[in-house]
């Protein structure tokens, strides 16, 4: 009998060395893998007795899928319940949920709606990295590998409920080589450009669950290796300095980031614009569209990307490009997954000021998040960082921090491996199983633990998932009609839109055609 590799995670095979190994910790395993398909936003006390009674017998019993089928046909009747219930919820509180009071009351205990928002954006994020063409023998390396309007779809996201309506490019002529990949062939579709994240807006369908039109920015990261830290410049620059308008020429960011976010090669069709113009001219664009109705501007991003995204948040806010002609403001919110500090003290206070809240995931074991800023950083007292600003090595983090911590999770290796401790799916997998301080980790949602070993090897081994399992079949390679094997040609990537022109101008900027 064929057993599928989800149920292999979560019914383990019974045997006296995993039950003596598993016995002491009782865990509840969630039975589906809902990943790219949407999932519950919550779980009622009665669905969560009925799965637990079904994983009691799941411990006693070698056929799994019979007793997955059971589950199945127990919970549907609530699981449309539920839905229901919690499309409700967040059409009535996502103000809360995207920051209003900063969290307050939401994170220990953790609030399941909250829990399942937070991870719907950290999948966007994903997207990027699963979208994205890191193959150095491809034309087509650094771009992304699927078309604008078929993004979600062919990442199997499409019932998600939204449509990519920009993708965003940024110069490679800046010094991280590690961030940009490059083609080795000399045909290739762009010699100083990489997709780096996109801008998508929910459907009709979608904002009435959500209660609003959101807008939604994803910004890729780096997946596997951390030596992008090392190519930081690790100094502050005045963000007035990048040409956005601070009135405060204290508040400052990272050199490197701030040259990412900024820097164009007006040679290069696709970033002839910087990443900056690409996304303030597309939120003007759509939040001109949509502007008598309720919105949200949402980004999102993971590592370098979790730093871009803080900056486009600070960007949109600063330029008041979420300011209606009414004077109503569209709030901004970033969900940040480990993320580097990218400011000083003044940055931190200025983004405050401009009202855009930020929620910080990362796991302590990380690296990551306590870089740049060894020395004078948030732990320091204020008056101290006042006194330190002008040091070009002073930065402080921003917004509310949701401390994780993958030694807790029963499904993951106690290692010390920086890169599995950096790896955005193994974030996403302790939320789904994190309840608050000091609490069980039991998951919640469905997500299939096997994502974690998607770029890394972070999963104990008894679940026999084998570690960077993702790939493309045959490496993106086809037989054409010849039969002989070829890279495809892909559609022609979207540049820049034809209204381009129009909202440069209206925000004060110049472009060169």
């Amino acid at each position: 009998m064929a057993i599928h590799l989800s149920n292999v995670l979560f019914f383990p095979i019974t045997n006296s060395l995993h039950q003596s190994k598993q016995s002491s910790s009782s865990l509840h395993f969630s039975t589906s893998n809902r990943h790219f398909r949407g999932f519950r936003l919550f779980s009622t006390r009665r669905t969560q007795r009925q799965r637990q009674s079904i994983y009691e017998v799941a411990s006693r019993t070698r056929d799994t899928s019979s007793i997955i089928t059971d589950l199945e046909k127990q919970t549907k009747g609530d699981e449309h319940t539920e839905t229901k219930s919690a499309a409700a919820e967040i059409a009535d509180s996502w103000r809360e949920i995207h920051g209003s009071n900063d969290w307050t009351g939401l994170l220990d205990p953790m609030n399941d709606l909250l829990r399942s928002e937070i991870i719907r954006y950290g999948e966007m994020a994903q997207s990027c990295y699963d979208a994205f063409d890191y193959d150095p023998f491809s034309k087509y390396c650094g771009s992304c590998r699927f078309s604008r309007n078929k993004f979600f779809e062919q990442l199997g996201m499409e019932s998600g409920g939204y449509e990519v309506t920009r993708y965003l490019y940024a110069t490679s002529n800046i010094n991280l080589p590690n961030f940009f990949k490059k083609s080795r062939w000399p045909k290739v579709w762009s010699k100083n450009a990489n997709w780096i994240g996109y801008v998508a807006v929910s459907n009709d369908a979608k904002s009435k669950l959500l209660g609003r039109r959101d807008i939604a920015i994803a910004w890729r990261g780096t997946v596997t290796r951390l030596e992008w830290i090392v190519d930081l410049m690790d100094f502050l620059k005045p963000v007035a300095a990048a040409k956005i308008p601070c009135p405060n020429l204290a508040v400052k960011a990272e050199s490197g980031f701030l040259a990412l976010y900024t820097d164009k090669d007006e040679g290069c069709g696709y970033s002839k614009l910087s990443a900056r113009e690409q996304i303030v001219t597309e939120v003007k664009r759509l939040v001109e569209r949509f502007a008598g109705e309720e919105m949200s501007i949402t980004i999102t991003g993971h590592s370098l990307g979790s730093a871009l995204a803080v900056l486009s948040g600070f960007d949109v806010a600063e330029m008041g490009v979420n300011r209606l002609e009414n004077g109503r403001v569209v709030p901004v919110s970033v969900f940040s997954f480990s993320g580097p500090r990218v400011g000083n003290f003044s940055f931190k206070e200025r983004l405050q000021e401009l009202g855009v809240k930020v929620l910080r995931v990362v796991n302590v074991h990380d690296v990551v998040p306590k870089t740049p800023g060894f020395l004078f950083n948030e732990s320091v007292p204020t008056a101290v960082m006042k006194f330190a600003e002008e040091l070009p090595w002073s930065y402080s983090h921003v917004g509310v921090e949701l401390k994780l911590d993958h030694k807790i999770s029963p499904f993951l290796k106690d290692t010390n491996d920086p890169v599995c401790a950096h790896n955005l799916e193994a974030h996403l997998h302790l939320l789904d199983g994190y309840h608050g301080k000091g609490r069980r980790f039991v998951l919640t949602s469905g997500r299939d633990p096997a994502l974690v070993n998607k770029a890394c090897d972070f999963l104990k081994d008894h679940y026999l998932v084998p570690p960077n399992w993702r790939q493309d079949e045959n490496k993106g390679m086809i037989r054409n009609k010849d039969g002989r094997w070829i890279q495809p040609d892909r559609s022609k990537f979207d540049d820049h839109p034809e209204d381009i022109h129009y909202h440069l101008k209206q925000l004060g900027l110049t472009f060169d055609s």
